[in-house]
């Protein structure tokens, strides 16, 4: 990848790891890792095993950025119960009656932004 669309890796590989973690917190499976970070299966099996040699694209830096925010935030809400993680999986009536996951798999960064927003708004009581 040319250098001005990569990212430093040294900077990324602890984003990287935390949204593993989240990842396996949320229940993602690889394909819906792939998703979120417009990724193929491959190098998010490659990432995972060896995050410090991910060359992560701005676009991906910005998706990741934006998974860590929404976990920040619900557990910033919900603290640490068990409803902080399955919340993504839950039908949510200001999504439609859709867990907020199925927004955040539709593939656009924006996606991300817009429950990444969601949350921040609820955090601070609307």
């Amino acid at each position: 990848m040319p250098a001005a669309t990569t990212i430093v890796r040294s900077k990324t590989a602890g984003a990287l790891r935390a949204f593993f973690r989240i990842g396996d917190a949320w229940g993602l499976d690889r394909g819906q890792r792939a998703t979120l970070l417009a990724s193929s299966p491959r190098s998010i099996d490659r990432w995972k095993s060896d995050a410090a040699s991910a060359e992560l694209t701005r676009d991906q830096v910005e998706r990741v950025s934006y998974v860590l925010g929404i976990y920040g935030g619900l557990h910033a809400i919900l603290g640490e119960s068990p409803f902080a993680d399955e919340w993504v999986r839950r039908p949510n009536g200001d999504f439609g009656d859709t867990p907020p996951l199925d927004r955040m798999l539709a593939g656009n960064v924006g996606d991300l932004a817009f429950v990444r927003s969601y949350i921040d708004a609820w955090r601070v009581g609307w």
